[in-house]
């Protein structure tokens, strides 16, 4: 089943553009852990680059990385705000993560956030794993009727 195919068209257009959004991963116990991550969604999936901004950790050794290997569970939060509550919505996907380490869907999800992403575009991305997660839920709200 498409899981784009329980978003209206509004939602996809949403999680499309959205620039953000807030990937949660829990540890094999359940100890949650939140971060904002850059990503693309192509209808089908969610990808997110493990990049070369600044870090103390070996990408392999990131707290989402060892989380995702050890419980595959996420969800992803993309929200707008504003000082009109007339405007607010979110946008909860949740669903199973993966790695992918090269091949061509990792090239092509690459080259989707490349896209979006002119700061990704000089960055060198080649070791770089990326997280794809598959929906299995998405869960829309928004204080505007028609979105």
């Amino acid at each position: 089943m498409n899981p784009a195919g329980k978003l209206s068209p509004a939602q996809d257009r949403f999680l499309r553009s959205a620039r953000t959004g807030h990937l949660a991963t829990a540890d094999a116990k359940g100890q949650p852990h939140v971060i904002p991550v850059c990503y693309v969604f192509d209808g089908e999936s969610i990808y997110s680059v493990l990049d070369a901004k600044p870090k103390s950790t070996p990408l392999r050794q990131l707290r989402r990385v060892r989380n995702i290997l050890a419980n595959p569970q996420v969800s992803l939060v993309v929200d707008h705000y504003e000082e009109d509550w007339s405007r607010l919505q979110y946008l909860l996907v949740s669903g199973d993560a993966g790695l992918l380490e090269s091949g061509e869907e990792w090239a092509r999800a690459i080259a989707m956030l490349r896209e979006k992403y002119s700061q990704y575009q000089g960055m060198d991305l080649d070791q770089s794993p990326v997280i794809k997660i598959v929906p299995a839920r998405f869960v829309p709200w928004s204080s505007r009727p028609e979105v």
